[in-house]
């Protein structure tokens, strides 16, 4: 995986999906955390970042994922765990399989991983409810309610 700790400091090279189906966004959580997420992953050396969300989404969830496009090139820079991140992040547009039991069946739903420990449930994709959540980065609780036409560059500090 393409992540280094330099001191307190730790650099990821993490690309993110977006999946939107019904007016609702797929969202994750780890045990412990009091926010949520979009999923994905952290790339592995030699591998696109398009692979790398494939990789993840069938890793995850257990399902072949359609990259549709590429939304945000984002820095993001944030604390957790005690930690400075600078994290580096394609987001991608990706649908799910017509055929997936997640477009139909309520969630929440584990992560089919072993060992991981990630829950994973859509939710009305509103800045109230976003907000109310919260969702990291930040930014997301509006920019998730119109999806760019184009490719956009965000740096993005959660304080």
């Amino acid at each position: 995986m393409i992540s280094f700790d330099q001191g307190n400091q730790r650099f990821n090279f993490r690309v993110v999906g977006v999946a939107i189906h019904n007016d609702k966004v797929l969202l994750h959580q780890a045990d412990g955390d009091s926010f949520w997420s979009l999923p994905g992953g952290r790339v592995e050396f030699g591998e696109a970042a398009e692979e790398t969300l494939r990789r993840e989404m069938r890793e995850e969830l257990d399902v072949e994922i359609e990259v549709v496009r590429l939304l945000w090139l984002v820095e993001n820079f944030f604390v957790y765990d005690g930690k400075n991140y600078h994290e580096l992040s394609p987001y991608f547009l990706m649908r799910l399989p017509e055929s997936s039991p997640y477009l139909t069946e309520p969630g929440p739903y584990k992560c089919a991983e072993t060992g991981s420990n990630l829950i994973f449930r859509w939710f009305p994709n509103t800045p109230e409810t976003l907000a109310k959540l919260p969702v990291l980065p930040a930014f997301l609780q509006v920019e998730l309610q119109t999806l760019p036409e184009t490719t956009r560059h965000i740096v993005h500090r959660d304080e």
